[in-house]
């Protein structure tokens, strides 16, 4: 089983990344031939500074790294030094259907947030077709959100090989758990588009004077509070702290007795302490620059080795070769 994700270096990678994407990522290199890449060129339809973009290719790097990604089973590149797969995305860019570009939920998400439309921005689908067909992945874990994208491409990859004979895999989209959605510091969705995140590695001081901003409600810390499920802070110190640790604050926040600045406390403790590992670690890798880049270039031969094959196979077929 070969299994495809990406993720795109427009910020500081931060708790939902981690929950939602990263985590169940390094879990599945134990369960097949995982294939992960930074997707610089995706990050071009939003991101439009070039060293901001060097800089936080580099971040995503040294966080997957430091998290636990395992170079040695893992196929870990940055997607611009594949370049076949822009010339893939050409050949099916020519049997994609502009309705089906038109009914992409994510275009239309962003142009509503004032995001300036685009080429790439309304071909992304087509892109994201590329990354994953080039590779003959099998699986593509993604989010709800990002369902319709995978179920595009295999609309495309079945269009290519009805037109030119079987040429792609078709693959499956592996759906997270909603449990995987991670609130931000507002209660929105965390995401970096609405400035709501808690950062992975983030600054000490900074992480700690958002947390303890996360706004409450006027009840004082003797009253019972009945609703502590739906607490925000609870609800993201139940990802980062030891579950009994996190079930005891919940009862005592039910019971009466807890105030809210101490659980944010305990939020803040909770999460300086499970990343204290991953933290080390970064810091390491980050004073030697030379390492991380090489295990990008082995990745991307790697990476590279494959996907001229298969859109070699691409061009036999449509009569390119």
């Amino acid at each position: 089983m070969r299994i495809l994700s990406g993720i795109q270096p427009s910020g500081a990678l931060h708790l939902g990344n981690y929950f939602g994407m990263m985590r169940p990522a390094l879990e599945l290199q134990e369960k097949g031939e995982a294939f992960y890449f930074i997707a610089n060129y995706h990050s071009m339809t939003s991101l439009f500074d070039a060293p901001e973009r060097r800089k936080h290719t580099l971040d995503v790097a040294l966080d997957f790294l430091a998290c636990g990604l395992d170079p040695k089973r893992t196929v870990f590149f940055r997607q611009s030094d594949v370049p076949e797969v822009t010339e893939l995305a050409w050949l099916l860019s020519t049997v994609t259907p502009m309705g089906l570009l038109e009914r992409a939920h994510s275009y239309k998400d962003k142009i509503a947030k004032g995001i300036a439309p685009s080429h790439g921005l309304f071909a992304y689908p087509v892109l994201m077709a590329a990354d994953i067909l080039i590779y003959d992945s099998n699986v593509v874990p993604v989010g709800r959100d990002q369902k319709q994208h995978v179920e595009m491409t295999r609309d495309i990859a079945i269009k290519f090989n009805e037109q030119y004979g079987e040429t792609f895999v078709i693959p499956e989209p592996q759906i997270r758990d909603e449990a995987a959605v991670v609130p931000g510091t507002d209660g929105q969705k965390m995401s970096k588009s609405y400035g709501n995140t808690i950062e992975i590695f983030g600054d000490e001081k900074a992480i700690r004077k958002k947390i303890m901003g996360i706004v409450m409600d006027s009840r004082t810390a003797q009253e019972p509070k009945p609703d502590a499920d739906k607490n925000l802070a609870l609800q993201l110190l139940k990802l980062v702290a030891p579950p009994d640790a996190a079930k005891d604050l919940e009862n005592r926040l039910r019971a009466g007795g807890l105030g809210y600045g101490d659980l944010k406390k305990a939020l803040f403790e909770s999460y300086w302490n499970y990343f204290a590992g991953p933290r080390k670690q970064r810091a390491e890798l980050a004073a030697r620059p030379d390492f991380v880049d090489k295990i990008l270039s082995d990745g991307a031969h790697k990476a590279r080795t494959l996907a001229q094959k298969v859109l070699h196979r691409a061009k036999v077929a449509s009569g390119l070769v």
